[in-house]
């Protein structure tokens, strides 16, 4: 008869989560999950199969936190104008910056490692910026100087600022300097204005 759990399956993920963002897929050790998650070998595979399918459970699990909250604010009625949206997007990611919270984004960092080698969490990936390359465009649509735009001019506008989060991001896990990161984030209210 097997033994129930004896550990909490969300929050093994989100322990998971935590390790994946600071070391990424690649640099996350078998040592540095099962201490981070405080799990034996034996339950984490038990519990996951295999990092793989772990990954990919924390990227649904980053989805349904980090990428939610992020559509949210760029979909809240609350902020009219939905160029401030988009703009307090990037300023609250360099804000993070600023206080010392360099890991960036955890879509971003899989999409420059392993989702380039593998469909599943390429899937995964695409899926996350996806939804938030919808929400810009979504806040786009209550912009002002935005909402009158044809939906090829507006849909090219999102994609490049979705361009813009996902290279700010990585520039801050690659930890670009400040000031650098600041300038990505006045050029968006450049390109918003």
């Amino acid at each position: 008869m097997a033994r129930p759990r004896s550990f909490d399956t969300d929050q093994a993920i989100d322990k998971a989560m935590q390790v994946f963002w600071t070391h990424g897929y690649e640099g996350a050790s078998l040592p540095d999950l099962l201490d981070g998650m405080g799990l034996t070998r034996g339950s984490l595979y038990k519990a996951f199969t295999d990092k793989k399918t772990l990954f990919l459970k924390v990227l649904d699990h980053y989805e349904g936190q980090a990428v939610k909250a992020g559509v949210t604010l760029l979909t809240d009625p609350a902020i009219p104008n939905g160029a401030e949206r988009i703009q307090t997007m990037f300023t609250n990611s360099y804000r993070a910056v600023t206080q010392g919270d360099r890991r960036g984004c955890l879509l971003c960092t899989a999409a420059a490692g392993p989702s380039m080698y593998d469909d599943e969490i390429a899937q995964a990936v695409s899926a996350g910026l996806g939804a938030m390359r919808d929400g810009i465009d979504d806040a786009l649509k209550a912009s002002p100087k935005h909402k009158d735009m044809s939906d090829d001019a507006r849909g090219a506008l999102a994609d490049m600022l979705i361009s813009q989060y996902v290279g700010l991001r990585t520039m801050a896990r690659a930890r670009i300097d400040e000031a650098t990161l600041e300038n990505v984030v006045r050029s968006v209210g450049v390109l918003l204005s």
